[in-house]
């Protein structure tokens, strides 16, 4: 990496980040009820931190919190077998994906009586659904602070079915409740946080933007010198010398996959030799997975290799990363990953990916859904080397600058420890309007 690009880098992101409401967090409960929680303990605070089937994605993180003094347990509906493996508590937590009254109210229950078993300072969601239930479990625990990410906004705000677009007309009203006994609400990038501003989705807790959710760069950057080496992947991948544009996703129509198969084509028919490598599962992804026959149409230029763990060394043999997704993320982790290791990228203008491509400076942005503009880009990319050399570049260090997870993790730190100050010196006010409301999501007002 070359200083040249230090001094120049003015990306939104950069400018946003880690910026704070004014407003002060409550916790509802008896003074002495508060001396108990915020006594010496607090010293050695613990986080009970719940999401959903992707939350291993998070051992990172509560790895460092951990090194930084905290007591992490983990609850979710994911494989707990990553978290016993790293010494991490884990507690089973499931509930339905979808708007669903009778097994969202059992939910809370359950989620309510998790919490009061573990006992926690303070329980921090990430996911669309956790993001909702575990507000509500914590109103009954006057004791525990509730903290959610806002990671993306997910599929309802991605999908264009009718299901996706009557939901979005009620979301707002869940947050709202939800937010009512929510001490802090943290974004990852700033159009969700501008979203909720808007809709009045915060409540009277504190607002935060931290950008992503922390790539481990020593991780990434010794992966890439022990893995297998661009050669083995290539003769491995039967890619010869051809030039390689990868994708790293999920193969669902919301991530674009269809977009990126009709740019492949596109691009064939200009640059012949081109390969597209796509990685990341398509089995278990439903109704909106890609077919087997569609990708099939496009062999031999198109290449499915399916999940791999090698991630870092098959970005080190491509020439472009391609990402058209059409999903609200937070800020996509393979971007992120993508821009360490210096690739050229090519993204759509969907919130989280304009947090770490600046179009035409560190990258290019397209529109969702448009296949030709897509293929132009990546043609650009691939023809003009040097420039793309240079943008892959910027993209590298405003990642090791903004995104790591070292710095992600003190800056949560942070807040949760000023969480706690202030709701330690705050007096007890209850809810709002001095009672204590129940609410579930089947209470929720429509």
């Amino acid at each position: 990496m070359t200083d040249s690009f230090s001094c120049n880098i003015d990306n939104p992101a950069r400018r946003n980040t880690y910026q704070s409401s004014n407003s002060s967090p409550q916790i509802a409960g008896t003074e002495k009820d508060k001396a108990r929680f915020f006594d010496g303990r607090c010293k050695n605070p613990h986080l009970l931190c719940i999401g959903g089937e992707d939350h291993n994605l998070r051992i990172p993180f509560l790895l460092a919190l951990r090194d930084r003094g905290y007591r992490v347990t983990a609850a979710g509906t994911g494989d707990p077998a990553p978290f016993i493996r790293h010494g991490i508590d884990f507690r089973p937590f499931r509930f339905d994906r979808f708007i669903n009254p009778l097994a969202d109210g059992s939910a809370v229950r359950a989620l309510t009586r998790l919490i009061a078993e573990v006992r926690p300072h303070i329980a921090q969601s990430f996911d669309t659904k956790p993001n909702l239930l575990v507000p509500l479990a914590a109103r009954r625990l006057p004791n525990v602070l509730a903290v959610r990410t806002i990671n993306g906004l997910g599929q309802i705000y991605s999908s264009r079915s009718l299901t996706a677009l009557t939901l979005r007309q009620i979301f707002p009203t869940l947050h709202r409740v939800a937010a009512r006994s929510t001490a802090l609400t943290i974004f990852q990038n700033r159009d969700d946080q501008v979203y909720f501003e808007r809709h009045r989705m915060i409540g009277k807790g504190t607002s935060l933007l931290i950008p992503g959710s922390g790539v481990d760069i020593e991780t990434f950057d010794r992966a890439l010198l022990t893995g297998p080496s661009s050669n083995e992947l290539r003769q491995q991948l039967k890619l010869d010398e051809s030039e390689v544009v990868i994708t790293v996703t999920r193969m669902t129509r919301q991530k674009g996959v269809p977009t990126l198969l009709a740019a492949a084509a596109l691009v064939n028919k200009v640059r012949p030799g081109v390969r597209f490598l796509l990685v990341g599962p398509r089995e278990g992804e439903g109704s909106s997975a890609i077919t087997q026959a569609e990708i099939d149409r496009h062999a031999p230029y198109v290449i499915p290799v399916g999940k791999r763990s090698d991630i870092p060394a098959l970005l080190d043999l491509a020439d472009v990363f391609a990402f058209p997704t059409e999903y609200r993320e937070g800020v996509p982790r393979v971007l992120l990953e993508a821009a360490l290791a210096n690739l050229p990228i090519v993204t759509t203008k969907m919130p989280g990916c304009t947090d770490v491509v600046r179009d035409r400076w560190s990258g290019f942005l397209v529109p969702p859904r448009n296949p030709r503009l897509l293929a132009a880009r990546i043609l650009d990319m691939l023809h003009d080397r040097e420039s793309a050399r240079v943008m892959g570049a910027r993209a590298g260090q405003l990642v090791r600058m903004e995104f790591g997870l070292q710095l992600t993790v003190n800056r949560y730190a942070e807040a949760y420890a000023a969480l706690m100050d202030r709701s330690a010196q705050i007096p007890s006010h209850g809810a709002r309007d001095g009672t204590r409301h129940e609410i579930s999501l089947q209470e929720a007002p429509s």
